[in-house]
């Protein structure tokens, strides 16, 4: 897992990655342009170099979060380095470019196509005659058909994590020839480009022992341009050497050394000189960059503390001083010459290390859960995100890094992506006279509070949002580690509060009315429009102030909101481990967002280890911050995670991968559609539509894209952040000496 926002597993497959009734809310493709997502917002960051410039040999130490506890990229268990050991030492039929566009991996196929459409889809892959397995076989139909009888679903033998596409096919068999595959599916599949990707031997999928267990620990048997050597426990390295039999472009390194490295350790391990590449948090950026700035010394204020101790230690001898307070200074002296020695040593070697960045494709959220409590109200969730200003939360994330601070538009893509478009003006922007409207339409007003016997009893989450009702049960925190915002406000030291940020912030409060206000409000839960002549009338559902109750000034300042007796306040659950910094500070900055239009938040922070499992997974939150992967097949691997929850045969509620517990059937049609359809164009506009959706339906708020730091050493080209693209490891190397990184280096496809 990784921050700054926490990532759940994704469905993604380079990682271990929706026609009933109308929605209340205008249908947007976008707010800009058809070529509005024609490029990423931040480049990639590889010292780029061409092969030429680049030494032969040399052995490349990688940080990895952890040991892969599987080489199998298709269980439950794999994770990140299971994913790069895969690119390395597999093949893939395609891959993504710097565009996060696929393209064919021209070492392994020639070519791959839709040959037909009526009555059944049929693709016909065209194989690279030069491509074989270590073992000396040439890569054929049989490969592809055991993965296919492997992941289907079909076999529960099978422990697999996924089946999606391959449960599509009908058969695989041999084409004209040996090199010939072809693919006949059942049901039309838009995007088969992502099966096959990576390809394993028959050997591993052929029997469901082999899969289990057979590929956990060893290859024995691959066909990249490297090949597992060795895994060691002891040092939790995992050792990838050349493939003798690879018949691409000349490998330039001998070893890729991938090192397990915990994510607060990295700093560290970069300055003994133990990796040589290493993803970091925003946190160590500075140590990395004033290692190798010029000019002024990060040691004047070490410097001025060992004046200081020589002093105590000088005065302590001349004054007479025991013995042994002046053996106390003499140590302490010699500890802070050995630390002083120890930084100098590491800053020297860091200046060997350079920051390369860019944006991950993935974007951080802020995620509601509309399975009970106030949140279960669309109403509500909307309010929320009428109180962000999302560009100030991407600027918090982005800005002190030097990346471009764009609000993420989009559940199903990022910039860049072909369908991306920014879908946000389906819910609409920060607009707090908005909130404030919507929370007292659904009946949460300034008034007294009562008492609650047990007000950190968090909700059951025990329901989808999105089908029918507007719950107005409170879900609120528990135990240690939590403080509420928005309730009350102490008194400390016997001193008054001072000023309230409302009272501060009252300026920031004046938004007025636009002309078309006292038009349609559109409240896409039940599916219908109502007009305000509705609401004056109570003919819409829902809780809404007592009558009487006086409506609240435009502009004026949110005090604390309740209904019934009970506050409005959200549970809001945070991580709290070191390389969540970022992560807390939006958190806070939402935290004061919601204050000012009278929503108050309950934060538990929670050990990062149990932070999804615990909290995001179980439903034990109102509020979270986390992470997904922008798939380059979202119509597959997106449908999961936005999927409308279903109950099950024992009464629990499946909700797939959909945590904030809010979907609808319009989504889940649109994403049935755009899976079957094989035109490019109409698969990326209904994709489109069923992001508008999403934004409308206010489950979850996208906020920013994720930083992609990474150190290297600076004499080593082709590798860095990635951005978008499937790393070319047979580019990977040092320059030779004297070479500079030139932008020439060779892409595959």
């Amino acid at each position: 897992m990784s921050y700054d926002g926490v990532r759940p597993r994704a469905v993604m497959r380079s990682a271990a990655f929706l026609t009933a009734g109308a929605l209340a809310v205008p249908l947007l493709a976008g707010c800009g342009s058809d070529d509005e997502g024609s490029k990423p917002l931040a480049a990639q960051d590889i010292a780029p170099a061409a092969r030429k410039q680049i030494a032969d040999g040399g052995r490349l130490r990688w940080a990895v979060d952890v040991m892969p506890q599987t080489l199998n990229a298709f269980q439950a268990d794999a994770d990140a380095g299971t994913t790069r050991i895969a690119q390395a030492v597999l093949p893939t039929m395609f891959r993504l470019d710097a565009n996060g566009h696929p393209q064919p991996d021209a070492d392994y196929l020639e070519s791959a196509r839709v040959v037909e459409t009526e009555p059944k889809q049929v693709v016909v892959y065209r194989l690279n005659q030069q491509a074989v397995w270590s073992d000396g076989r040439e890569i054929g139909a049989a490969d592809f058909a055991a993965q296919w009888r492997a992941l289907s679903g079909k076999n529960s033998a099978y422990w697999t994590a996924r089946n999606a596409g391959y449960d599509r096919i009908e058969k695989i068999e041999r084409g004209a020839n040996d090199l010939e595959v072809r693919v006949t599916f059942a049901r039309p599949y838009a995007d088969w480009r992502s099966l096959f990707s990576p390809l394993y031997p028959k050997d591993v999928m052929g029997t469901a022992n082999a899969f289990n267990d057979g590929a956990r620990r060893k290859l024995a048997v691959s066909a990249g341009p490297f090949a597992v050597q060795k895994i060691d426990t002891k040092t939790k390295d995992v050792v990838l050497g050349r493939n003798p039999r690879w018949w691409g472009r000349q490998v330039k390194l001998s070893e890729i050394v991938l090192h397990e490295v915990p994510r607060d350790k990295r700093a560290d391990a970069l300055a003994e000189g133990s990796v040589d590449v290493a993803d970091i948090d925003p946190a160590d950026v500075p140590r990395i960059t004033s290692a190798g700035a010029r000019g002024g010394s990060p040691l004047h204020g070490a410097a001025g503390g060992r004046t200081a101790a020589r002093a105590l230690l000088s005065w302590a001898v001349l004054h007479g001083s025991d013995d042994k307070a002046a053996d106390r200074e003499r140590r302490a002296l010699a500890a802070e010459r050995t630390s002083l020695t120890t930084y100098l040593r590491q800053q020297q070697v860091l200046r060997d290390f350079q920051v390369r960045k860019s944006l991950e494709p993935a974007y951080t959220q802020l995620a509601l859960n509309g399975s009970a409590g106030p949140l279960a109200d669309e109403r509500v969730r909307r309010a929320v995100a009428h109180a962000l200003d999302r560009k100030e939360l991407a600027e918090i994330a982005l800005k002190p890094l030097g990346l471009p601070s764009v609000p993420a538009g989009s559940h199903l893509a990022v910039s860049g992506q072909d369908a991306y478009a920014d879908s946000s003006d389906a819910l609409g922007g920060q607009d707090a006279a908005q909130a404030r409207d919507l929370l007292a339409d659904a009946g949460w007003v300034p008034g007294p509070v009562k008492e609650q016997k047990d007000p950190k009893k968090p909700a059951k989450p025990d329901k989808a949002a999105g089908g029918e009702g507007h719950g107005s049960q409170n879900s609120a925190g528990d135990g240690d580690g939590t403080y509420i915002v928005g309730q009350t406000d102490h008194v400390e030291d016997g001193k008054a509060p001072g000023p309230s940020e409302q009272e501060r912030d009252h300026k920031d409060q004046q938004e007025q009315r636009g002309p078309g206000d006292e038009g349609a409000r559109q409240l896409a839960q039940d599916g219908r429009q109502y007009t305000n002549d509705h609401l004056k009338q109570g003919s819409a559902p829902g809780a809404y102030a007592p009558k009487g109750t006086a409506a609240p000034r435009p502009g004026a300042a949110a005090g604390p909101l309740a209904k019934d007796g009970k506050p409005l306040t959200l549970r809001f659950v945070v991580p709290s481990g070191p390389g969540s910094d970022t992560l807390r500070k939006v958190a806070d900055r939402v935290t004061a967002m919601l204050k000012k239009v009278g929503v108050g938040t309950e934060i538990t922070r929670v050990p990062d280890e149990s932070y999804f499992r615990d909290h995001i997974a179980s439903g034990q939150f109102d509020l979270a911050l986390y992470s997904w992967p922008a798939s380059a097949w979202p119509a597959t691997d997106a449908r999961p995670i936005y999927a409308k929850p279903v109950p099950a045969a024992d009464g629990s509620l499946n909700v797939q991968q959909n945590y904030t517990r809010v979907g609808t059937d319009q989504v889940d049609q649109l994403f049935d559609q755009a899976i079957t359809t094989l035109d490019e164009g109409e698969q990326a506009g209904l994709l489109r539509k069923a992001d508008a959706r999403i934004w409308a339906a206010a489950g979850s708020i996208p906020l920013y894209q994720r930083p992609q730091l990474t150190v290297v050493r600076k004499n080593l080209v082709n590798v860095g952040a990635f951005g978008f693209q499937t790393p070319v490891y047979e580019d990977m190397g040092f320059l030779k000496k004297g070479a500079k990184p030139s932008g020439g280096a060779s892409s595959k496809g």
